[in-house]
C-alpha cells in the first residue's frame, strides 16, 4: 500500500543542515600537541555524551568533564581547558543548499521541525547561525529527556509537530535514527549529501521533478 504524502519534515541538524569543518578540531590538536581526533572521540564517549544529551547536565560541564579527561596529555588543567574552550569557539556552518530546501518546503505549506540529539546550547546555536525564523519546531533531546533513536523521542516529535507520523518525513545521516524513525511509523531518509534534495522534494511535492 503506498503511503501517504509527507505533510511535515523532521530535519537532523549536524550532519544535515549544519556541517562543521574537521579542519578546526584538527589544528586545535596540532597546536596543542594532541593527537588527531581526540577531542571528538572524548566528547563522543557514550559516558560523557549520553547524560548531556538527556538533559542530566549542561553543555558546560560535558566539556569540563572532556577537559578532565584530557589534562593528563596536556600537563595542566587550565591547558586542557584552553584547548576545549578555544576548539568550542567553532559553532558549525549551515548549509545554504539545505536551508533553500527548507524555505522552499515551508512555502509549500509543509511543516519543517528540527529534530536532534543536542544540548543546553542548541538555542544559542540556531541564533547565531541566523535560523531562529527558518524553523516551525525544534526538538532537542536534551529538552525532552530522550534522544534519537527511541520511539519516544519521535512520539514527542510528532507532537510537537502536531501531524501523525505517517504524514511525516524524517531525514538524518545516521543510520540507527533513520531505523527508529521508522519503528516509530515515520517515513525516513538517510541523508548522503545535497545530491539527495531532489528525491526530498519529490517526496514531499514542493517541486516537479
Amino acid at each position: 500500500m503506498a503511503r501517504e504524502r509527507p505533510t511535515a519534515l523532521l530535519l537532523d541538524f549536524d550532519g544535515v543542515l549544519r556541517r562543521w569543518d574537521p579542519a578546526v578540531a584538527a589544528g586545535v590538536e596540532r597546536e596543542y600537541g594532541l593527537s588527531e581526533g581526540i577531542l571528538g572521540e572524548i566528547a563522543m564517549s557514550w559516558g560523557l555524551l549520553r547524560p548531556v544529551l538527556t538533559g542530566k547536565v549542561s553543555h558546560a560541564e560535558w566539556m569540563t568533564s572532556v577537559a578532565d579527561a584530557l589534562a593528563p596529555s596536556l600537563g595542566s588543567p587550565e591547558r586542557a581547558r584552553a584547548a576545549v574552550d578555544e576548539w568550542q569557539r567553532y559553532r558549525g556552518e549551515v548549509d545554504r543548499d539545505v536551508l533553500d530546501f527548507v524555505r522552499e518546503a515551508r512555502a509549500a505549506g509543509v511543516r519543517v521541525g528540527l529534530g536532534t540529539n543536542a544540548t543546553d546550547v542548541l538555542d544559542a546555536d540556531i541564533a547565531a547561525l541566523g535560523l531562529v525564523d527558518e524553523l516551525d519546531v525544534i526538538v532537542n533531546s536534551s529538552v525532552i529527556g530522550v534522544h534519537k533513536p527511541a520511539k519516544e523521542y519521535f512520539e514527542a516529535a510528532c507532537e510537537a509537530l502536531e501531524t501523525p507520523p505517517s504524514r511525516v518525513l524524517f531525514v538524518d545521516d545516521e543510520a540507527r535514527a533513520v531505523a527508529g524513525a521508522r519503528v516509530a511509523g515515520l517515513s525516513a531518509h538517510r541523508w548522503d549529501g545535497p545530491g539527495d534534495l531532489r528525491y526530498l522534494r519529490a517526496a514531499l511535492r514542493t517541486s516537479p521533478v
